[in-house]
């Protein structure tokens, strides 16, 4: 009994400590800013990007929608696409103004929402540096 509350404590202090494994990177390259983008607490699925793509961007790109928009959920496209979709700003969206009513900032928080849980972003080896 001992054994498994030191054990518990260990894992506890462990954790507290951050030293638990990442399931997603933890910073990525913009190329429409030229900066490095670390990933805080508010990346997280509970943030201010997740919100962003509950409020603005779900609402159209959900299965069956009447609107024409593709289907789309987080992991529907790898964190280099997404990049990519951010930088490139070519989805229907981007060009017919609808992302005109989000700031830059919350289009950079949206981009780091959906890189950092992106496809196959669970290796905590990946993104290691921005280079």
């Amino acid at each position: 009994m001992k054994k498994c509350v030191a054990i518990g404590v260990m894992m506890g202090v462990a954790l507290l400590m951050g030293t638990e494994a990442e399931a997603s990177p933890k910073k990525r390259w913009d190329s429409g800013s030229n900066t490095c983008r670390v990933f805080d607490f508010d990346s997280g699925w509970w943030g201010t990007g997740a919100q962003i793509w509950r409020s603005n961007c779900k609402s159209c790109h959900t299965r069956d929608n009447d609107q024409g928009a593709p289907f789309l959920y987080m992991e529907s496209k790898s964190p280099t696409a997404w990049n990519r979709v951010f930088y490139e700003r070519y989805p229907q969206c981007a060009k017919d103004g609808q992302w005109d009513s989000l700031t830059m900032e919350e289009i950079l928080k949206l981009n780091d929402y959906l890189y950092r849980f992106g496809a196959n972003t669970y290796d905590p080896n990946d993104a290691a540096d921005c280079g």
